[in-house]
């Protein structure tokens, strides 16, 4: 489905369908999946720029489009969904185009030791590395516990690593809720669970975040000033990079 509104061509007509009805619903919808792709890739940048040569990304979907190992050619790089026709695809295509510098590994981000286990097998955990949750953890609702699995992937993160995190936040203006969540049930993805910004804030824990903080999307460090008449997103998607810092004595 992301692959399809950021103008891909992996995807499948279920998932062309459901974006379709998704954009009749939330005519900015693609323009924020733009958003948040271009938001990755800023914050991959950065992270790289301080240092940190590899990344776990979670809950990827295909890793098409700008992904993390295209912005950062010289880090290594793990993809992890739990959705196996993704992972049939992602490992085929990044064995074909980047052998040894990118893999996949099948499994959920609500199982961090799975996912740690997995990610071991090319990142060195012992070492910084830059952890995405870039528009996945408004999928899972709060009794899926994904503030736990997020706390425990924190307190594995060596010194020096970062963690960036992209999240839906309440629009305030959607006249039926219901069908919008709708348009995400079904085979390729689930519901879909809004936060506050304070609630987006605690997936950081004690971690303190790079300026400018918790912002907007199009707001965190862009590449350019804002133009007069640019037009702006509504403020449906909060963006933020958290640093865990070197111990002290």
């Amino acid at each position: 489905m992301y692959d399809y509104m950021l103008g891909g061509k992996d995807n499948f007509a279920v998932d062309r369908q459901a974006i379709d009805r998704l954009a009749e619903l939330i005519p900015e919808a693609v323009p924020l999946a733009r958003a948040n792709r271009a938001f990755l890739q800023r914050a991959v940048r950065y992270v790289a720029r301080a240092g940190v040569c590899q990344f776990l990304d979670l809950g990827s979907g295909l890793p098409t489009q700008g992904s993390a190992h295209e912005v950062a050619p010289e880090a290594a790089v793990v993809y992890v969904d739990h959705d196996p026709v993704v992972a049939a695809h992602a490992t085929a295509l990044l064995g074909s185009s980047c052998p040894g510098r990118a893999a996949f590994v099948h499994a959920d981000l609500l199982d961090p030791g799975d996912v740690l286990a997995g990610a071991g097998t090319l990142l060195d955990l012992d070492r910084p590395v830059g952890v995405l949750l870039v528009s996945i953890l408004h999928f899972l609702p709060d009794s899926a516990q994904p503030q736990r699995a997020v706390a425990v992937l924190r307190e594995r993160m060596a010194p020096g690593s970062f963690l960036v995190i992209s999240h839906a936040t309440t629009m305030g203006r959607l006249e039926d809720e219901e069908q919008v969540r709708g348009a995400y049930r079904g085979p390729s993805a689930g519901g879909g669970t809004d936060r506050s910004p304070a609630e987006i804030r605690a997936f950081f824990g004690d971690l303190p975040l790079e300026p400018p903080g918790l912002v907007q999307a199009t707001d965190w460090r862009p590449d350019r000033p804002k133009l007069v008449g640019d037009w702006s997103l509504p403020s449906a998607l909060m963006a933020g990079v958290g640093r865990k810092a070197y111990r002290t004595r």
